[in-house]
Parts: structure tokens; C-alpha cells; sequence
């Protein structure tokens, strides 16, 4: 058992006696997904693999909020955004905005100016932000930098 999941069952018998549903649910979710992930795999999660698996939980809270927001229904907005912030304790420290935009930056200066489009560049940064840096905000940057340049 990795640490991550070590430290989510703890933390959900923690919610247990503290009765906090809303955290004790997140938690669950949490340990269903290394559960689902480990079946998939055939074999024990390793370190990334549950990182992956929080990570991509709070991507799908992050995407829901953003749908419940637009249909103007706070009260499930507020929900996904409490599981959203219980969920990233979890992860390691996001990179901030600035810091993605300095990533970038660099990876244009190295490309190639005809290989300097959204794809080739997402390609190259991707695997440098995994885990630390959501998706969208990434994509959000290279669009900006790519209409910069």
C-alpha cells in the first residue's frame, strides 16, 4: 500500500469519528478509485499511480464545478468545490500560474519556429507539469504564449 493511500485511510477513519460525510464521501471516492485503478493495472499502485487517480478526481470536480456554476446551481458548485479543495491536500504543490508561464516560455525558446504550435508544445510540457499543474490552466498559458510570440 502506498503512503498517499495510507494517509487517505487514515484521514477517513479520522472523518469517520468525526462524522464528517461530506469529507468521509470524498475519501471513499478516493479509495474506490485506487481500488478501480489497481484492478485495471493487475498489480499494486505505485506512488504516481495514486497520484494519477487523485489528480484525475479533481479534474472531474473541477470540470463539474465549472458545469454547475455556468447552470447557476450553487449548491452543487459548492459541494464539488469542497471535495475539489479535500482532494488536493493530497496531490503535490500545484505550480502557480507564473510558474507554468516560465515552463513554456522555455519550451518555445528551444522549439523550432515552424514547430511551434498548441500540439507540439502541449506534447513537450505535459510531461513536465504532470501531477502539479491542472491541464486547462496549462493550455490556457501555451494558447496565450503562442499568440505572444
Amino acid at each position: 500500500m502506498g503512503a498517499l493511500k495510507d494517509s487517505i485511510t487514515a484521514d477517513l477513519k479520522e472523518a469517520m469519528k468525526a462524522r464528517d460525510q461530506l469529507r468521509l464521501d470524498t475519501l471513499r471516492s478516493a479509495l474506490s478509485g485506487f481500488t478501480y485503478k489497481r484492478s485495471e493495472a493487475g498489480q499494486d499502485l505505485s506512488a504516481a499511480d495514486e497520484i494519477e487517480v487523485v489528480a484525475r478526481l479533481v479534474k472531474q470536480r473541477g470540470d463539474s464545478l465549472s458545469e454547475f456554476e455556468k447552470a447557476g446551481r450553487e449548491d452543487l458548485a459548492s459541494k464539488e468545490r469542497a471535495e475539489r479543495e479535500i482532494l488536493l491536500a493530497y496531490l503535490p504543490r500545484q505550480k502557480s500560474e507564473t510558474e507554468i508561464r516560465e515552463i513554456v516560455r522555455s519550451v518555445l525558446s528551444e522549439l523550432a519556429p515552424d514547430g511551434r504550435n498548441q500540439g507540439a508544445v502541449m506534447k513537450v510540457v505535459m510531461p513536465q507539469l504532470k501531477g502539479v499543474a491542472d491541464g486547462n490552466l496549462v493550455r490556457q498559458v501555451v494558447t496565450e504564449e503562442l499568440g505572444a510570440s
